[in-house]
């Protein structure tokens, strides 16, 4: 299947100023698959090495930093040829269960830039922020990774000419109905599918949502699985606590993340490291609120109010117990929840752009989904699951704060309108993946 992050590793192998890659993203998105598949299209070679697999190959780390003895030594190990430079691509995966080998990453950095280096795992971040990992500042090369987006769900089922047909279109051009229509049903099918590639293939196979679902019920006990093994049972017993909660809190009116309502008698002090851990392993993404929303956001975010997202929608879907059926016909119980599952497909949609979104909120009164930054602009931007695209507290912000540009997502057909001045592009759902053309 088709992804985005091939480009990007493309830039990277030819990039004068390369270094070492670290390729980081949620367990089961399709790292691994990707750099095998990069490696077997861009090289003569690829040479494979997963430190979880193979733990004897943390020895060779043990002696020194000799860049040459350690690619040999590897190599023989696990019997493969001698490594030539600049012709093979060498992986290490799940690298975050060997620091040492995190931290040779500075000499080959600095010594042997000629062997092209890409590492990858799914806990990285969790290394990083919760243990004694000396890592090479400024000696690598990142690039994130996440479930498919919708762009990717679309190339996965063989929606090719829909893409290259609206990548021409006029962006003030209304999306013909036979196309529209089309879309609406894959972007539903995509959010009870979701993005985890094992997933989609599932579902390109079979079109059984119940053979999907089995797939999805998997990947969440290897989830629990995670918690076991990298954590002490009390630890892991708290981040399963907030790991649940997150559905259960989108579903609130007020889908302020609170601590208190995860376990009963709990308090923020003892479930914040939790949260975090599910954060740094890319399980859950943070959305802070901004109530000044100036340049940069990040130094006027509120560190104690924010909501919490799952970084699939499958998941989202499966934990909470809604099917695909469900989804397209809309089921009356439903309902409420649609709002919710609409902002963390936006939400994913933006961090797979390369966005650190906030939301915006005026006290209880007022309310924005969601602010980007860019090109030196706060750009609100307002999330609707229907056609009704009204929204007084996006009204409010624009007449308050005077944006030049803004956005409306929404099951609305492609338009555009003045909102207190603020030129405000109505963009289907479906077309998010047109979202950095029209801020261009």
């Amino acid at each position: 299947m088709r992804r985005l992050i091939e480009d990007k590793l493309i830039e990277w192998k030819e990039s004068p100023d390369r270094k070492p890659l670290l390729l980081q993203g949620v367990r089961q998105c399709g790292k691994t698959y990707s750099l095998k598949k990069f490696g077997k299209d861009h090289y003569d070679h690829t040479f494979y090495f997963n430190f979880e697999k193979n733990p004897i190959l943390k020895d060779i780390f043990e002696y020194d930093f000799d860049c040459l003895r350690i690619l040999d030594e590897m190599a023989k190990t696990m019997g493969y040829e001698h490594i030539a430079p600049n012709k093979s691509l060498i992986i290490f995966d799940e690298i975050q269960d060997c620091p040492k080998a995190m931290t040779s990453l500075k000499y080959f950095c600095e010594d042997h830039p000629e062997f092209h280096i890409a590492t990858a795992g799914s806990l990285i971040g969790v290394a990083l922020k919760h243990k004694n990992v000396s890592f090479p500042v400024g000696k690598v090369d990142f690039l994130k990774m996440y479930p498919m987006t919708f762009l990717e769900f679309l190339w996965a089922n063989k929606c090719e000419d829909i893409v290259n047909l609206l990548s021409g279109y006029d962006l003030e051009r209304e999306i013909p109905h036979p196309i529209s229509q089309r879309l609406e049903q894959l972007l539903k099918t995509h959010y009870a599918v979701g993005g985890m590639p094992e997933a989609v293939q599932k579902w390109i196979d079979t079109f059984d949502y119940e053979a999907v679902s089995k797939v999805l019920n998997a990947i969440i006990e290897s989830y629990g699985r995670d918690f076991s093994k990298h954590l002490s049972p009390e630890e892991a017993l708290k981040v399963e606590w907030v790991w649940d909660s997150i559905p259960l809190q989108l579903a609130k009116d007020n889908q302020k993340f609170m601590f208190s309502h995860v376990k009963k008698g709990k308090r923020a002090s003892q479930l914040e490291d939790s949260l975090l851990w599910l954060n740094h392993a890319e399980m859950a993404h943070i959305l802070r609120v901004v109530e000044n929303p100036q340049i940069p956001l990040k130094a006027y975010e509120d560190a104690s109010c924010f909501k919490v997202y799952m970084s699939d929608l499958g998941l989202l879907c499966h934990k909470c117990g809604i099917t695909l059926k469900t989804i397209l016909e809309e089921t009356p119980l439903f309902g409420t929840f649609k709002g919710p599952l609409t902002e963390n497909f936006v939400m994913n949609e933006l961090l797979s752009e390369g966005f650190s979104p906030n939301y915006w909120s005026s006290g209880n009164t007022a309310e924005v989904d969601f602010l980007i930054q860019h090109a030196e602009q706060v750009i609100p931007i307002e999330a609707k699951a229907d056609t009704n695209t009204r929204a007084k507290s996006y009204a409010l912000y624009c007449k308050r704060y005077h944006p030049k540009l803004g956005f409306k997502l929404s099951m609305k057909n492609v338009g555009s309108n003045l909102v207190e001045d603020t030129l405000t592009y109505s963009l289907p759902l479906y077309l998010i993946w047109h979202f950095q053309k029209y801020l261009n």
